[in-house]
């Protein structure tokens, strides 16, 4: 099953799910006629509570151009779930995130099939939203993580989100993982009670705000700071962290650098396109919580025979916390 963004226009209009046979052939919309979300993107579903919710990004003819924030304001970007009977198709609920769910991308159940609840970073809010079954077989939503937006000098405007655009859980559901692509910081909380996350461990590897750039944030207190970035085998990072992947044990964070090619040419200029982006190692400790960088492990894509190359999306052969649904 495939998620669409918009028709051949980049209209909103043309999204929903194809199903595709074992040779790759369309077999036709998954969704009942009528019940296709108003924006389309990532999607989850937990077989035993016959549920698949799904997320909204924008418009691609919005998006495609880079990030523009009137486009938010005319509706071209989404704020809704969308939540639907498995593997039925027929669209049941529309959950509102309002504000604090602006623009949300990747979402995940926990992977215990009994379990009825799970995440959905949003990227613009910068805040990680955890939906729930309620008593009367509804589903709800609360805020669980934000993120402060910082008060910054020399960027295009005077406060920046952290900008949430990916995360996962890990296999055993005792961790969440998450990026702030603009801030530069990839954080580990524990969500042992999924209705309070702990912070357990945050490094920084790129950003914005790291040393040499020309952006500062502002203290409360008027301080201007940046946040140190040390290079990795003699590497300056480039870009902030983006998509992350997780060994199957949990101890090892794989992270990347590139959203989509207009906005890391948007946000963090040619450099980062024209040097292609770079793979990170992170340690997690999977006793008491805490990030390391691994020192000794740079993947550079800037390097490829036929690059610079843009790294996004990780995957291991076998599944991974970032695909394997249980039933």
């Amino acid at each position: 099953m495939l998620s669409c963004l918009g028709d051949k226009d980049g209209n909103a209009e043309g999204n929903g799910f194809l199903l595709l046979d074992s040779d790759f052939n369309v077999k036709g919309r998954w969704e009942k006629p009528g019940h296709s979300p108003q924006f389309g993107y990532d999607f989850w579903y937990q077989p035993r509570h016959e549920t698949m919710i799904s997320t909204s990004w924008g418009a691609p003819a919005a998006f495609t151009k880079g990030f523009n924030l009137e486009h938010v304001k005319d509706g071209l970007y989404g704020r809704h779930l969308f939540v639907y009977s498995w593997p039925g198709g027929e669209l049941k609920q529309t959950l509102d995130l309002g504000n604090t769910g602006l623009i949300p991308l990747e979402i995940r159940f926990l992977h215990d099939p009994l379990k009825d609840t799970g995440y959905v970073g949003c990227a613009l809010s910068s805040n990680m939203v955890r939906f729930f079954k309620t008593a009367d077989g509804t589903w709800n939503h609360e805020v669980v993580i934000s993120v402060p937006t910082l008060k910054v000098k020399n960027w295009i405007l005077p406060e920046m989100p952290g900008l949430i655009t990916d995360f996962l859980i890990s296999l055993d559901d005792r961790f969440l993982y998450f990026v702030n692509w603009l801030h530069g910081d990839v954080r580990q909380y524990n969500i042992e009670d999924p209705a309070k996350p702990v912070l357990s461990g945050q490094v920084w590897v790129g950003g914005l705000l790291q040393k040499g750039n020309d952006v500062v944030y502002m203290t409360e207190d008027g301080k201007e700071l940046q946040f140190d970035v040390p290079p990795i085998k003699g590497n300056r990072l480039r870009g902030g962290p983006q998509m992350i992947q997780l060994s199957l044990d949990g101890k090892r964070l794989y992270v990347t650098n590139s959203l989509f090619s207009a906005w890391d040419r948007q946000f963090y200029g040619q450099d980062l396109v024209k040097k292609g982006s770079h793979m990170l190692q992170i340690d997690a400790d999977t006793r008491r919580g805490g990030l390391t960088v691994n020192p000794n492990f740079f993947v550079d894509f800037g390097a490829e025979p036929d690059g610079p190359s843009l790294a996004h999306e990780m995957r291991y052969p076998g599944g991974d916390c970032t695909s394997d649904i249980w039933i």
